[in-house]
């Protein structure tokens, strides 16, 4: 795991409402989505999610991801695995939810990637 004090902040524009119960990420309100691309909602709200526990681990909430899978409910290998899309590249961030780009990429391969250097996640999610 990456140590919290040399971690990157990048800012997204979002809006976060609820629908049933439950947080929808929102893109800017100047976005114009064309009809031929929209991104799968269950990527946008792992995303959202990882972040809401990566928050929540730097606060000190929790120690260890053990103790967060526990507080959440799900296998600690679930939590370990979702969390790293805490760690896409802000480039990566930024085509998915701006962009709305629809590469053929899996949340599993999303959570692959964004074990990998920054420079290299590009390519390996939008080529």
């Amino acid at each position: 795991m990456t140590n919290f004090d040399e971690s990157i902040q990048i800012f997204v524009p979002l809006k976060v409402r609820k629908q049933n119960g439950r947080p929808k990420i929102m893109p800017p309100a100047t976005y114009l989505p064309s009809e031929d691309r929209t991104q799968d909602p269950h990527i946008l709200r792992a995303i959202g999610r990882a972040w809401g526990w990566r928050r929540r681990m730097e606060a000190g909430e929790f120690n260890t991801v053990t103790d967060l899978a526990k507080a959440v409910g799900l296998a600690e290998r679930h939590v370990s695995r979702q969390l790293r899309l805490a760690y896409l590249a802000p480039g990566v961030l930024k085509r998915l939810v701006y962009k709305r780009e629809v590469p053929a990429v899996t949340l599993l391969k999303l959570t692959d990637v964004a074990a990998l250097p920054w420079h290299e996640q590009p390519e390996r999610v939008f080529d």
